[in-house]
């Protein structure tokens, strides 16, 4: 398992919280229902079904997706990735010139910072996010240290800082999605810019026709549709590094920066759902319960099932790659009745998933444990 190779430690106070004004959310955090503000948001980005669990690889429509303005849809034909700043030439690429550089092919799980967002009290309000903010892809592409070499980085570079092709309006701020990396973080080998997803291009969505992926870091980090990457002497304090992406404790609090993924586990549903209330039905007897756990912080080590709060470990599965996630799978002989079931990851680093979740003004970083309850009863029971 790579270990992590630097840590953002200062705290960024931004432009807009200088000048008086409200945080990166659109109003303080409710107890509610859902706005109509989050249901737009909710159905224009989607979740992976949690069920998809059961696979190594998500298929492209299943992996999550957050988009924060429109999808650009770009001619590949006429694109080029600038590549400049503080570094000894600056290059243009075309998409058939990155084809022809060196490529890596790695698996790695992506997660929302905000998944998770939507169960907590009060609620933030931003993406409505449950548990399934999730998905591991296989991508194909070329090293960003690869090109940083060829750029020939200068050495009071701090940070490269990524910028796609979306852009809006945030927090009332115009921009385009942009964020930085550490230049440590950045010359990783397994840091890829990748132009296929599960072997094929990618798609709109995901960030066609070029797009980074960090292992290791939150999804915000794995900027999409890329179309500028800029060595920098200082860091980086635009709106979705220094605004969001944050660890508060209120609208004023500066904050400390989002970056690696916690600890985290989920199980696939066993059973069948009800429609409206996806609550469980199970049959009664050997019931196999299923899931993957995941860390940006360590290998996942162990994975603890409770059934009814009496915990027992799983078994654990090695991953596909060093920040791909670990199958896990446990028996289960289901008695009639009411059952609420849990999993609980742990990583190499020694971080537990929390079974209480701390709040944070944001809504980031909520790895609390599952909880899913279900009822066993035989079929046809109480119709």
């Amino acid at each position: 398992m790579p270990k992590q190779m630097s840590r953002h430690s200062s705290v960024l106070k931004s432009p807009r919280r200088q000048a008086g004004k409200a945080g990166p959310n659109p109003g303080d955090p409710s107890h509610g229902p859902l706005t109509g503000e989050e249901l737009q948001l909710a159905v224009r980005n989607h979740s992976m079904p949690l069920e998809a669990l059961r696979k190594d690889t998500t298929p492209a429509g299943l992996h999550y997706v957050l988009t924060h303005f429109d999808i650009p849809f770009i001619d590949a034909e006429h694109w080029h990735l600038q590549i400049g700043g503080a570094v000894q030439r600056s290059l243009e690429l075309s998409l058939r010139a990155l084809l022809r550089a060196p490529s890596i092919t790695i698996p790695v799980t992506l997660e929302c910072a905000g998944n998770g967002r939507s169960l907590l009290r009060p609620r933030p309000l931003s993406q409505p996010w449950m548990l399934e903010g999730v998905g591991t892809a296989v991508w194909t592409g070329v090293p960003l240290a690869y090109l940083l070499t060829q750029a020939g980085v200068e050495d009071d570079a701090v940070e490269v800082l990524f910028s796609g092709a979306d852009a809006g309006i945030q927090g009332g701020v115009a921009q385009q999605f942009a964020r930085s990396l550490p230049i440590s973080e950045a010359l990783r080998p397994d840091v890829v810019l990748a132009y296929r997803m599960n072997g094929a291009d990618l798609p709109p969505q995901h960030g066609y026709p070029l797009r980074l992926v960090v292992p290791g870091w939150y999804g915000m980090a794995s900027v999409k549709w890329l179309s500028s990457i800029k060595v920098l002497s200082k860091p980086y304090k635009g709106y979705q590094q220094a605004v969001a992406y944050r660890y508060q404790q209120d609208a004023e609090d500066p904050g400390a920066p989002v970056t690696w993924m916690k600890i985290r586990s989920l199980m696939v549903p066993p059973g069948v759902p009800d429609f409206f209330t996806r609550s469980r039905v199970v049959p009664p007897g050997p019931v196999m319960l299923a899931g993957r756990a995941w860390s940006g912080q360590g290998a996942v080590v162990r994975v603890d099932v409770g059934i009814d709060g009496k915990w027992a470990p799983a078994h654990l599965e090695h991953p596909a790659a060093p920040f791909a996630w670990s199958a896990w799978s446990i028996p289960w002989v289901a008695d009639p009745g009411d059952h609420e079931l849990t999993c609980r990851a742990t990583d190499s680093s020694g971080a537990v998933q929390p079974l209480e979740q701390v709040w944070n003004y944001q809504g980031m970083g909520n790895n609390v444990v599952q909880r899913i309850k279900v009822s066993v009863e035989l079929p046809g029971a109480g119709t």
